[in-house]
């Protein structure tokens, strides 16, 4: 697939809200295998509503986010923009839908080309993270506002974590090292950045990485983690489901919603 950028979307030239520098890109495009087969991960429904909306009404509860750009499968622009549409996002927020690439850097990639100049902090958050707090998205907001370059939000490990040799056929793997557990943390999203460092990331580190902030530390740039939220987790397998129902139903009966 080529790596052209994408024209960007008819959006306008200052987007609505009460600060037009921050944007979210929502990468959206995978299909979500360890979930079952059937509709997109992204696309699932939680207490009647796609996983995605979710995600997307989670940057746009924001207030400093006006813009967030989804990144779909290629296949599925026309549906997911039609799901925007039709579940619509609060006022105030502009929300794009773009094709997305062959592999996840390569969808925040394209989300990042359609984002209008007068963006200067992008979030990067996984559609798969549907229940992130507002109150984590402002935080990583603030510390790039604050001057940090690349912000992440994390929580404390509960398990202890062991380093392993990997084995084929499935065989026991040794433990080659036991890390300090005070010292590891589990990141989320919505991880925020420097608009300019995340596209230079983009731009020039390959391999597989995992996450964005894994790619700006490949630039020798500093990370740091703000706290995450014991609900911002992702969704990945059919039991994640339950619980992400559970929460909203928890959330319904606290606060009516």
């Amino acid at each position: 697939m080529s790596d052209a950028p994408l024209p960007r979307p008819d959006l306008p030239s200052d987007p609505p809200g009460p600060d037009r520098g921050t944007a979210a890109v929502v990468p959206a495009a995978g299909r979500g295998v360890r979930l079952g087969p059937g509709t997109p991960k992204a696309l699932r429904a939680l207490n009647g509503t796609p996983m995605l909306i979710h995600a997307v009404n989670a940057m746009a509860g924001s207030r400093s986010v006006s813009l967030v750009v989804v990144v779909a499968p290629a296949d599925d622009v026309a549906r997911v923009t039609s799901l925007i549409n039709e579940y619509a996002p609060p006022a105030g927020t502009e929300v794009v839908v773009v094709p997305g690439g062959e592999t996840r850097q390569e969808s925040v990639r394209r989300g990042i080309d359609v984002l209008p100049d007068t963006v200067s902090t992008v979030l990067v958050h996984d559609a798969a993270r549907p229940l992130v707090p507002v109150e984590t998205v402002d935080a990583v907001i603030e510390a790039v506002r604050g001057g940090a370059p690349a912000v992440v939000p994390a929580v404390p490990l509960a398990d202890t974590v062991k380093q392993v040799e990997p084995q084929p056929d499935g065989r026991p793997e040794p433990v080659v090292a036991t890390p300090e557990r005070a010292r590891l943390r589990a990141v989320q999203t919505p991880q925020g950045f420097d608009r300019a460092l995340l596209a230079r990331a983009h731009a020039t580190v390959t391999g597989d990485v995992t996450d964005d902030a894994s790619m700006v530390e490949q630039l020798g740039v500093r990370v740091v983690v703000v706290p995450g939220h014991e609900e911002a987790f992702k969704v990945t397998r059919p039991l994640d489901l339950v619980l992400a129902e559970a929460v909203l139903a928890r959330r319904r009966a606290n606060h009516g919603f």
